[in-house]
């Protein structure tokens, strides 16, 4: 197995992306430790995890404070003595234009999604530098760090900043053989989309009528799904991704960059 007796901190991992990442990993034979805000949804991962076979437990943390996302690690490490894998999968994506975001909702996105990130990774790195050992961090970014949308402006300028400091981290710390890589998700199926886009409503009591309205929108004809994500993060936690670090791979069906014609659009003449 990919990942036989590492241990793993996943943040975000009581539901959506992060849950699917703690699944994963724990398949790949990891030792997971679930970590979240939600101590009942947390512990029901753990539970489930356990249940099929895996050594799994939950640590509270918010990561919006910095002592919480260090002591996420430190607990990891006082349980199993090491820590060889992060994964930051906690995210907020609350709205904000440029004009109408306050300085509570900026600094409410920096914390989450750039501050708890670099003390997590912070925290971890101190440790596998301390042993002399090789680790593998992987961050959970956005397809919308190359520009996003009007209404996700911190949003978008956080998870920039989380941009610069995987590369920064991969730089800084190649000689330590830690390696750090990025994703930059684009639309996918997960819990908390799910919510935002309003399925449970009367309307849309399951979510069948945003999903299937989102598909029919995309070139793919589905929404990303949170299984291959989780598949990919395992890869680049693994040794099977060989010495790639530094890397931000777009994992979207949108090509930052092209200039893309919808089906049976005439291109204009230049």
């Amino acid at each position: 197995m990919l990942l036989q007796d590492r241990v793993v901190l996943v943040t975000g991992a009581t539901q959506g992306l992060g849950a699917g990442i703690a699944r994963a990993a724990a398949r790949e034979g990891a030792l997971v430790v679930v970590s979240g805000r939600d101590a009942e949804r947390g512990e029901a991962v753990a539970a489930g995890l356990r249940a099929d076979g895996a050594s799994a437990h939950f640590v509270r943390a918010d990561v919006a404070d910095p002592a919480q996302a260090r002591d996420a690690v430190a607990q990891t490490v006082a349980r199993h003595g090491r820590i060889d894998g992060l994964v930051n999968a906690a995210g907020s994506t609350a709205r904000g234009t440029l004009l109408d975001t306050t300085p509570e909702l900026f600094d409410a996105h920096v914390a989450v999604n750039l501050r708890g990130p670099f003390f997590t990774m912070q925290a971890a790195v101190a440790d596998m530098v301390s042993r002399g050992a090789p680790g593998s961090i992987v961050n959970i970014i956005s397809i919308d760090s190359h520009g996003g949308q009007s209404f996700l402006s911190p949003y978008v300028a956080a998870k920039a900043g989380l941009v610069g400091l995987t590369k920064n981290a991969a730089h800084a710390h190649r000689w330590d053989r830690v390696r750090v890589n990025g994703l930059n998700i684009g639309w996918t199926a997960t819990d908390g989309e799910h919510r935002t886009q309003g399925a449970g409503t009367a309307d849309d009591p399951d979510g069948s009528v945003w999903l299937e309205r989102a598909a029919s929108s995309v070139p793919m004809g589905r929404l990303g799904d949170v299984d291959e994500i989780a598949d990919l993060v395992v890869l680049l936690l693994s040794d099977r991704s060989g010495v790639v670090t530094g890397s931000v791979i777009d994992w979207d069906q949108t090509v930052v960059g092209g200039l893309g014609l919808a089906p049976g659009d005439v291109p204009r003449s230049t």
